[in-house]
């Protein structure tokens, strides 16, 4: 992904608002706030978050090249038909291969991530992002084209796993889920910018420009620590406590923070290697349930679905240029995800996820009582602003909260010895559910415009009771205390 760069970032802290409202709860008073009975005694903290926000916008190269290819397809579908003579079908299954590469990419991630470390894994993603952009921009037909949509469906597949585990592994509690969401903005944007640029460039150029943020990410990562969290994991102690000092600056204690690690990883490396089978011990299940819930209510209260077709939704409903309507959800969209990562570690992911699934109900309520009037030929002046009005509060709330806010989640509840299998399963379900939603939403919309939408919406309710019962409040936790919450 393409992101701001960081220049000077250690100097330039007391000078931003944002950054010194989220360093507080972290360093006070140039102390590690560690605990409620700390002496007079204890350690000095110059602690620093330079090098975690360094790591994060190298990461989230990798989420906005994630969203570039999940973007390519709407502004190119016309122009790569017309130069390369493809049917509709061929370039059905063009735009459809992408998930399919990113299912398997989904299933590998977790085993990758653990095997080479997560700096690793996003460096084979970008490899196979960067072979399938070259593929689709020298495609001369259908075969070559789809090899190269394949190629990066798998790298953001992976993507998809490694990012936002990488970031909740690197960064301090008290700045993680804000962090984590940026993994989210980056998507957004990265398929917000596809979109533009593709209406003035030709589609072999958007191809290139896909190469962009993998080479920004490759050259990153060698000026960004690993994981250390991995590092402990894996047994590499030196190199460990180098990247873990690395992360929270050359002056920071990072004493008891070590010891929290590596007393967790002890517990682990007792443990036996893990299978996708042992998800389903339990004392991991609980875990696995929240995962693998929270990604099925995320795809099926529609999301996918509206935001493919938001033109053609408009359009349906009697907006007279549905490219305006899309402009607008575009817009919302990225600005709400911005304010759901400043919410993230102030107002908590439970408050968030709570609020976000009831504003998607609203909107799908809205949205489908459109489609309602219409089909009765009731207030048909009003039919336009409603689906508009609907469509908007649905991807203002999902922005807020249920875009984010599981994959936050994801990164932070399953053990480090289960992380990888776990992960592979949480990342395929979700993309079966997007591909599920995708591809059934046309052929629901014929059914039934108003059935389509109230169905979400019931979703939408079963998400807010759903969070309720089994979703933990993870802000301000350690992953370790995190752990310690569930299995309580």
């Amino acid at each position: 992904m393409a992101t701001d760069q960081f220049k000077d970032i250690e100097n330039g802290i007391s000078h931003n608002n944002i950054l010194e409202d989220l360093e507080k709860p972290f360093i006070q008073n140039g102390k590690m706030v560690v605990s409620e009975d700390s002496s007079p005694e204890a350690d000095k903290e110059n602690g620093s978050i330079a090098m975690v926000l360094l790591s994060t916008c190298v990461a989230v190269c990798g989420s906005f090249e994630f969203g570039s290819c999940v973007g390519y397809s709407a502004p190119t579908q016309s122009a790569i038909r017309e130069d390369l003579n493809l049917s509709l079908a061929e370039f059905s299954m063009f735009g459809s291969i992408l998930t399919i590469g990113a299912m398997i990419g989904g299933i590998t991630s977790g085993r990758i991530a653990d095997f080479v470390g997560r700096k690793g894994a996003m460096r084979i993603s970008a490899v196979f992002c960067v072979i399938g952009w070259l593929a689709v921009y020298f495609s001369t037909g259908a075969l070559i084209l789809d090899f190269g949509r394949f190629c990066t469906g798998y790298g953001i597949g992976i993507f998809s796993y490694a990012v936002p585990v990488f970031i909740a592994e690197i960064a301090p509690k008290n700045l993680r889920g804000g962090l984590a969401t940026i993994n989210q903005l980056m998507i957004v944007s990265g398929s917000s910018v596809a979109y533009l640029l593709g209406t003035v460039v030709s589609w072999q150029t958007l191809a290139l420009t896909g190469i962009l943020p993998c080479i920004v990410l490759f050259v990153g990562l060698f000026f960004t620590p690993e994981s250390p969290r991995w590092l402990a994991n894996v047994g590499r102690e030196k190199d460990f406590l180098v990247a873990l000092r690395r992360l929270r600056g050359k002056d920071a204690d990072i004493t008891r923070e070590a010891a929290e690690i590596e007393a967790y990883n002890v517990t682990l490396r007792s443990l036996p290697k893990s299978r996708m089978l042992d998800l389903f011990d339990r004392k991991y299940i609980r875990s696995v349930i929240i995962g693998v819930g929270l990604m099925v209510f995320q795809q099926f209260i529609g999301i996918n679905g509206i935001s493919f077709y938001a033109s053609e939704t408009f359009a349906e409903a009697g907006l007279s240029s549905g490219k305006t309507g899309t402009a607008a959800y575009a817009i919302v969209q990225v600005l709400l995800t911005v304010v759901g990562a400043l919410l993230m570690d102030k107002s908590g992911r439970r408050p968030l996820l709570m609020v976000s699934a009831s504003g998607t109900f609203i909107g799908c309520f809205l949205t489908g009582a459109s489609f309602y009037l219409k089909g009765q030929n009731l207030l048909l002046e009003w039919v336009p602003l409603l689906a508009v009005s609907g469509v908007l509060i649905y991807i203002a709330a999902f922005s807020i909260g249920m875009g984010a806010v599981p994959w936050v989640i994801m990164s932070e509840i399953f053990p480090i010895n289960v992380k990888g299998a776990a992960g592979s399963l949480v990342v395929l379900v979700n993309w079966i559910g997007a591909w599920a939603v995708s591809f059934t939403f046309n052929f629901l919309m014929s059914w039934s415009s108003t059935g389509t939408f109230f169905i979400y919406a019931g979703f939408c309710v079963l998400t807010v009771l759903f969070v309720a019962r089994f979703v933990p409040e993870t802000k301000g936790k350690t992953l370790e205390e995190v752990q310690a919450s569930i299995n309580g």
